[in-house]
């Protein structure tokens, strides 16, 4: 996969690359995929998953960050292979009704956002949350709606030189919900659990 370019730029900022490598990692796109986004912002996370899956839906409420998005589509265009809609609207109106996986980058109407996903059974579904209180919230309703696979906590710091040494700058830590609309079952007889270990039976 092609790194990405960001030449336009959105006050709320892109998610980070190293949390959009736990997201493509946790949201696991393939060719034939129809991936749907909430809260494209600067078209960040909706770039990588346009230069996997075969089809893109992303949703921003806010024009001029949408407008921000589609520029920095424009910029990737030689490596996007996806047939990429963009949609000013706010969710869930505006989601397709059959999309394989679900990206929240957000928490506005987050609840709505999962009842879509239960009513149209999304294989996959992944939210970042930055405060604790809304990620409490959005772990009891992704429970609620029988949703949770596995939720993560981490954060990234990055070195910088200070007084001919290392030192880190820490980001904000971030929350990663991660569930599923469709069966629990692996294949293998066993079904996971939210602490990822195994159900039993």
């Amino acid at each position: 996969m092609s790194p990405i370019a960001l030449p336009h730029d959105a006050k709320a900022g892109p998610t980070k690359s190293e949390v959009r490598a736990v997201v493509r990692s946790k949201l696991a796109l393939e060719s034939d995929d129809h991936f749907a986004e909430v809260g494209s912002c600067t078209g960040a996370v909706t770039i990588e998953a346009a230069q996997r899956a075969g089809r893109v839906t992303a949703l921003e409420r806010k024009s001029e960050r949408l407008e921000t998005t589609e520029r920095n589509l424009a910029a990737n265009e030689e490596s996007v292979r996806a047939d990429v809609e963009l949609r000013n609207a706010e969710a869930p109106a505006g989601l397709p009704d059959d999309a394989d996986a679900l990206f929240l980058g957000g928490s506005r109407n987050f609840e709505a956002v999962l009842d879509h996903a239960v009513e149209t059974a999304i294989d996959r579904v992944v939210m970042n949350v930055s405060r604790l209180e809304v990620a409490g919230r959005a772990a009891a309703a992704f429970r609620e709606r029988d949703l949770l696979r596995e939720i993560v906590q981490f954060q990234v710091s990055h070195g910088y030189e200070l007084a001919g040494a290392t030192s880190f700058d820490a980001d904000n830590p971030v929350y990663m919900l991660v569930g599923s609309a469709t069966s629990d079952e692996d294949g293998d007889g066993t079904e996971t659990v939210a602490d990822g270990g195994e159900a039993t039976r």
